[in-house]
């Protein structure tokens, strides 16, 4: 299957090197236009990079979590507390949530 992200890990760009375009007829998505001076990869190169970023990307799920809820937190404030009352409230926390998202 063609896919704007496997065309996108090949290093090329929407709009700029090429157009998909889908009829909805069944028969997928297709390269409409293909705007590149480089050539037009094949279906079985653009499936092969769509995997390989589909994986690195699953590889990361860990750290979307964290971040997700690293950003809940006024980490700054936490620290300055910690700081000023010798306690270590940002710390505990960031390893609480870091267990719960293991690498």
């Amino acid at each position: 299957m063609i896919t704007s992200r496997g065309l996108k890990k090949l290093g090329f760009t929407p709009e700029v090197d090429y157009v998909l375009h889908n009829n909805s007829d069944g028969a997928g998505t297709f390269i409409a236009e293909w705007l590149s001076g480089s050539p037009q990869p094949t279906v079985s190169a653009i499936e092969a990079a769509e995997v390989e970023w589909q994986t690195a990307y699953d590889a990361q799920e860990y750290a979307r979590k964290r971040k997700a809820e690293y950003d809940q937190l006024n980490q700054f404030e936490m620290q300055f507390n910690d700081d000023r009352d010798g306690t270590t409230t940002w710390v505990d926390k960031i390893n609480e949530i870091k267990g719960r998202h293991p690498k």
